[in-house]
């Protein structure tokens, strides 16, 4: 498995596993209309702009196609003082999870994190969203609740967080 920064051309494979994740990962949890209403076209424009800001990372399997990616850098909501860095998306093709892929990509960030001289760092995740349990087996501490609303449906997000980014257990 090869981890590498993101290239503008790779915004049409990161588009593809961010929608085809979103529909696995979201199913019975987000509004089947809104799942069904994503495109890759939409998520394409939307990696376009994103990519050249840096930090985004792709995963790729051997044949040089992409099944995962992250993205990360200054916490945004500014809400969380104690604070400073987020790990704002990570996704993998449902048929690569459990191979040690998300630690490898969430290693890249944390990597971003320090070389800007942050060492702390929170991810909001849904409640309902099994994947929660990767951020807590990484140290993350549930740090806070908020409500969302997805479609018409009101969502639990949890916000997970590390105080020292240096102590995550990732080789």
């Amino acid at each position: 498995m090869k981890i590498r920064k993101a290239v503008l051309s790779d915004a049409k494979g990161i588009a593809k596993v961010h929608v085809d994740s979103w529909k696995t990962t979201y199913e019975n949890i987000i509004p089947d209309e809104y799942l069904n209403q994503l495109t890759y076209e939409i998520r394409e424009q939307l990696w376009n702009n994103i990519i050249p800001n840096g930090n985004v990372f792709v995963a790729e399997n051997q044949k040089g196609k992409i099944v995962g990616f992250s993205s990360g850098g200054k916490e945004r909501s500014r809400k969380y003082k104690n604070y400073n860095g987020e790990l704002y998306a990570i996704y993998i093709l449902k048929e690569y999870q459990g191979q040690g892929i998300g630690k490898l990509l969430v290693k890249r960030v944390i990597n971003e994190l320090k070389n800007l001289k942050i060492y702390s760092m929170l991810v909001l995740v849904l409640e309902d969203n099994s994947s929660r349990y990767f951020y807590e087996a990484l140290g993350g501490e549930k740090i806070d609740t908020v409500e969302v609303e997805i479609f018409g449906k009101n969502l639990n997000e949890l916000v997970y967080g590390w105080h020292d980014i240096r102590t995550i257990p990732i080789k």
